[in-house]
């Protein structure tokens, strides 16, 4: 299993990738809300989850704050390829039903 990274992609996505625990939790969480900054024109903030290996609670955990850092400066969100693993915790702690998911 790799480092986890939050990264800008090419289309200005925010990526999350690799292991999502709480070693590496606050170093994320500091980074994405830096990138969510630089996204000064977007009116909309994509988080792609497609390259997370695995994840604990800490994953939904930040999407919840990159969503409110969004929500700050008038962005929506959406969440695009949801691991299981991350789908599975936000449905056990009744959070499924806020998660902006990209169909």
């Amino acid at each position: 299993m790799s480092d986890a990274q939050v990264s800008l992609g090419a289309n200005g996505e925010l990526c999350l990738s690799g292991l999502i625990d709480y070693r590496n939790g606050p170093a994320l969480r500091q980074a994405g809300q830096a990138l969510i900054g630089q996204l000064a024109a977007a009116t909309a903030v994509v988080i792609d989850c497609t390259a997370v290996e695995k994840s604990s609670s800490v994953g939904i955990a930040l999407l919840l704050a990159f969503m409110r850092d969004a929500a700050a400066q008038k962005r929506t969100v959406s969440i695009t390829n949801l691991p299981e693993d991350m789908r599975h915790i936000a449905e056990v702690s009744g959070l499924l039903e806020i998660l902006p998911l990209a169909a």
